[in-house]
């Protein structure tokens, strides 16, 4: 929990920004979470699964019916050979497999390296294994790290090397060299690799690369991914990882400690939704694309400088063309002045990296065309504040 300088309850400037969307009104952009639920037959199977009395704790691995589909998504997307009995691990949400596996396998003092911006929940997480958290910048347009960089911030010292692929907040989807590097790098230091791939069928005109198929890789990774993002049903929190039997069988240790299990009737429908055909794949992330277009020509318009992310569901928006090089005074001015809600990038970072990208926000895209079209046409006004 964050605290105030008095010792009383903080909030996240996520909380603040989503209580300023509910009191104004404005449209939120702010929060990554779709409008619209998933396909229906992926619902269908929750109701029917309740209906038919699978509502008690399920396996402590998680039910057979996932491991399996997990186990078969694996090797029909990336060839990768996995035991669903004793290489698959069902959580809740990606969270929970990250909390579980960084508690797991790291001890008081060992280093986790991130890329920064992170995802909130990664310095929280990383604090709680009582690890030290180092990190390398992302900077715009690309977001890809320095290789040099990356050589001098992996050391002895490092036990993890996390990486959110593809990358929430940048949108970026890390290059097949860079992913090569750090499984180079894992090995000359004897790290392990986390991968967060929650935003693995959210990819636009790139494919997306799991660490796990690169030579060298198998042994040393933990792959995590969940079903929210891909069949809209991020309330369900249903998630996993995949890893080598023993390294499974440690975050298991520490996993039924947490929720122990979680989400039954949603277990046998996101199997359902993994075996889905291509089509539905190919569908998610072409209607995501266009979406992207869509509220990237708005802040276009608008004045902010705006890339072309190649994954997730999140812009990354600079606002210094409009005059404000503080995007976290922009973002509790947006309401007001265009009706719109946003997430200033130095929410993703530690100091000095949120000054140096202290002008960047994120925008979700993930919402309704309507929504996105109100949101752009609101937006084109910040223009004639210049």
């Amino acid at each position: 929990m964050l605290l105030n300088d008095d010792g009383t309850p903080g909030t996240t400037i996520f909380a603040e920004m989503s209580a300023l969307a509910a009191r104004t009104g404005a449209i939120n952009l702010g929060q990554g979470f779709p409008d619209e639920d998933g396909p229906a037959e992926v619902l269908e199977a929750a109701r029917r699964a309740i209906a038919d009395g699978i509502n008690q704790y399920p396996p402590g691995l998680g039910m057979p019916v996932l491991r399996e589909a997990i186990a078969a998504h694996q090797k029909r997307f990336y060839g990768l050979s996995v035991d669903p009995d004793q290489e698959v691990l069902v959580t809740a949400g990606a969270t929970e497999a990250l909390a579980a596996t960084l508690l797991a396998l790291v001890e008081p003092g060992d280093e986790v390296l991130t890329l920064e911006p992170f995802y909130d929940a990664y310095g929280g997480l990383i604090g709680l294994a009582d690890a030290v958290h180092t990190t390398v910048t992302l900077r715009a347009p690309d977001f890809q790290p320095d290789h040099d960089e990356l050589r001098r911030a992996v050391t002895d010292r490092t036990r993890i090397i996390l990486i959110n692929n593809p990358h929430n907040p940048t949108g970026t989807v890390l290059e097949r060299e860079t992913l090569e590097l750090l499984v180079e790098l894992a090995h000359q230091h004897d790290a392990l690799l986390v991968t967060d791939e929650v935003y693995e069928h959210l990819t636009f005109e790139v494919e997306h690369i799991p660490i796990a198929t690169l030579p060298g890789a198998r042994d040393r990774t933990i792959t995590i991914s969940s079903g929210g993002k891909t069949f809209n049903t991020t309330g369900w929190k249903i998630g996993w990882l995949t890893a080598p039997r023993e390294i499974v069988g440690a975050i298991v240790a520490v996993k039924q400690f947490l929720t122990y299990v979680n989400g039954a009737p949603f277990q046998p429908a996101i199997a359902l939704g993994l075996g889905l055909p291509d089509s539905y794949f190919d569908h998610i992330a072409a209607d995501l694309a266009h979406k992207r277009d869509l509220l990237a020509k708005g802040l276009r318009a608008a004045g902010f400088e705006v890339g072309s992310p190649r994954g997730s569901y999140f812009i990354t928006a600079d606002a210094a063309p409009l005059g404000f090089q503080d995007a976290a005074d922009l973002c509790r001015r947006l309401p007001e002045l265009a009706g719109v809600v946003a997430i200033p990038i130095s929410a993703f970072c530690h100091e000095p990296a949120a000054r140096e990208l202290s002008s960047l926000m994120r925008f979700a895209f993930c919402k309704r065309v309507d929504v996105l079209e109100r949101a752009a046409a609101q937006l084109a006004g910040l223009r004639s504040l210049r």
